[in-house]
């Protein structure tokens, strides 16, 4: 018999006891008898007895339950114990070649089972278990684990922890408060319902916290604006628009109340310190600066982020050094009061140098002139009075007018500061950048100057617009010139003066040199060629606005030797155009070049770098030195100003 046909009979043998083993069981558990100790026993052929042609197989066999088991199977069940170790048996299976497969099979034998149990080695006990005591190296780990386990003291102390605080954001107990408040704190006279959304916008971003209050009242923030409010009026700014209401700071209420409030004030101080108190195109329609008002939630997260939150609130005033000397003026001018007699003058006609009138008296002491026995408006009355009228803001005639009279009547140091204030209200209308490099045009003044990095390059006299055709004032940019230029008549003038002269005369407009061109719509236009006659000159500065007035030549030069030259239809003309246009297309472009193309067409050259415009307003100049330079104020926007505010007061 082959070694692969024996192998195979040895393992269907093991199968065969191993199935008659396990129905054996069965039937004991079936009949309710305890099985207190199976034991399977699985011994694997060794090479050894493969090699000699015949496999040892593996036997398993099962003891018989005695008596005394049976009677403890009786008894309450008990959880059995599980015993490990190495089982052996003493039967040897009967070679397979001599089992006759019809015979029945033979009565299992009850077999010796021996448990070779190995020692269990305990791990040695931790000294901390035994029985509250430390326990030495030496101690045998069975004799630590002989005593009950207890509770111990650790050899090592356990470390103290760090105490955990948790802080909650103090904002928030304000939050309900705010946001129940918010709409009726925010409402400040003077404050757009926009600006107030912006600032109710600004709260709901940031969870209805407050921004300058805490539990104890305002923080360092909120300190500093609101000392910065408090001192509105030496920007000639109001303080009275900028009042906090009194607030308890136990009561949680009021504190969210005043924060709101706080934030509300700080926005419309911002917005007025950059101009916002006065819409200049409600004043005049020539009045058209752009202002560059904030942003309510722009103003609060500058203010919020700033190390210093009121001196960042008070940079929302203008940075110009014209604009530092006039407020530094208003405060010498507060300094001193005016101890001039206060004369109430009667209403009456107008007086002029010659006339005579009871009130000639009153008006030189209350221009503080000696006394006169003689009721003659004299020469002397007439020049103090145009002095008044200066510091005023009314023109400098000389002439006791009904304006003159109501201005007499109140106090000169209140005239003044009010001047001022109004002047120093038209510098709020300009840009905080003016540009390194910037042309300004004072029209007052009848001036034009070119600025680089803050010094004047170049100044000239300029003509401008006449009372009734008043230059406008506005800021802009010039970006390039043109050189024999023609002139387009602008509709203002083509309405009074041309149309007029064309229903009498077709050829009106050609006798002067002018070209008129019908379109097939019937509309007119007049232009006129370039030429030494040309309205513009040789040369115009070109800025192109809603105005269509520009700086430009002009073929009568003498009137720049007027002392008031308001002449013009609106536009700045300037003394020496080739000068500063030497200074603004720079040194490529010289003024024999320029020259040189005179009478050879229109030509544009564009500026190098466009070069800010500013046509500014100012009847009050003050010098480095503190010297103050007053003009006339030739169409009256000093006094508009001046009135808006006194008014909005």
């Amino acid at each position: 018999m082959s070694r692969r046909h024996w192998a195979n009979l040895t393992t269907a043998s093991a199968l065969a006891i191993m199935l008659g083993c396990a129905a054996s069981l069965a039937q004991t558990v079936t009949s309710g008898e305890a099985v207190t100790q199976p034991v399977q026993a699985v011994e694997e052929a060794s090479p050894a007895a493969a090699s000699q042609d015949a496999a040892v197989p593996q036997a398993v066999s099962a003891a018989e339950d005695s008596p005394a088991q049976k009677e403890t199977a009786a008894a309450p069940e008990l959880e059995p114990e599980i015993v490990t170790g190495t089982v052996s048996s003493a039967a040897r299976p009967r070679n397979p070649a001599s089992i006759d497969a019809a015979a029945p099979a033979p009565e299992a034998e009850p077999q010796a089972v021996t448990l070779d149990i190995p020692t269990i080695e305990m791990p040695a006990a931790d000294p901390a278990l035994a029985a509250g005591r430390p326990v030495s190296a030496s101690v045998t780990a069975p004799a630590a684990a002989a005593g009950p386990l207890q509770a111990t003291q650790p050899i090592v102390p356990v470390p103290e922890m760090p105490k955990v605080v948790v802080e909650v954001d103090p904002g928030l107990a304000f939050a309900a408060d705010i946001a129940a408040r918010a709409a009726e704190g925010v409402a400040v006279r003077r404050l757009g319902e926009r600006e107030r959304a912006e600032i109710v916008a600004a709260y709901q971003a940031r969870d209805n916290k407050p921004f300058w209050i805490d539990a104890q009242g305002w923080t360092a923030a909120g300190k500093r604006i609101v000392a910065q409010l408090e001192r509105a009026a030496d920007d000639g700014l109001r303080p009275t628009d900028y009042a906090l209401p009194v607030f308890e700071a136990r009561d949680s209420a009021k504190l969210a109340e005043a924060d709101l409030r706080l934030s509300a004030l700080a926005v419309l101080y911002a917005r007025d310190a950059r101009g916002g108190r006065l819409d200049p195109r409600k004043l005049s329609k020539l009045l058209t600066p752009k202002l560059e008002l904030p942003a309510a939630g722009e103003v609060l997260a500058t203010l919020s982020g700033a190390g210093d939150a009121g001196a960042a609130l008070a940079a929302y005033n203008p940075p110009h050094e014209q604009y530092r000397r006039l407020k530094a003026m208003l405060a010498q001018a507060r300094e001193h009061l005016d101890d001039t007699p206060l004369v109430r003058i009667p209403a009456g006609p107008a007086l002029k140098v010659g006339m005579r009138d009871d009130r000639v008296p009153l008006v030189r002491a209350r221009l503080g002139l000696g006394p006169s026995d003689d009721a003659v408006f004299d020469r002397s009355t007439a020049l103090a009075l145009a002095d008044f009228q200066k510091k005023a803001g009314l023109p400098a005639n000389g002439i006791l007018s009904e304006r003159t009279v109501a201005a007499l009547g109140r106090p000169a140091s209140a005239q003044g500061e009010a001047n001022i204030i109004a002047q120093m209200e038209r510098w709020r209308w300009l840009p905080q950048d003016l540009g390194t490099d910037h042309i300004m045009v004072n029209v007052p003044e009848m001036r034009v100057r070119v600025l680089r990095a803050g010094k004047v390059v170049h100044e000239a006299r300029a003509i401008i617009g006449k009372p009734e055709s008043a230059t406008p004032i506005f800021s802009h940019r010039m970006d390039h010139v043109i050189v024999n230029p023609s002139w387009y008549v602008p509709p203002s003038i083509m309405k009074k003066e041309f149309l007029p002269g064309l229903a009498a005369d077709p050829d009106y407009a050609a006798k002067r040199g002018y070209v008129v061109t019908r379109t097939k719509g019937g509309a007119i236009s007049v232009r006129q060629p370039p030429g030494e006659r040309n309205a513009l000159g040789w040369i115009k500065f070109m800025f192109p606005n809603e105005h269509a007035v520009y700086l430009h030549d002009t073929p009568n030069r003498r009137l720049f030797s007027a002392e008031r030259r308001a002449f013009s239809h609106g536009c700045v003309r300037v003394d020496n155009p080739f000068a500063l246009a030497d200074q603004l297309l720079g040194p490529e472009w010289t003024t024999e070049r320029l020259k040189s193309l005179i009478g050879k067409g229109e030509r544009r050259i564009n500026l190098p770098h466009p070069m800010p415009i500013h046509l500014v307003y100012n009847t009050m100049v003050v010098g480095a030195d503190g010297k103050v330079s007053r003009f006339d104020d030739v169409y009256g926007f000093h006094r508009l100003v001046r009135q808006a505010l006194e008014q909005q007061g």
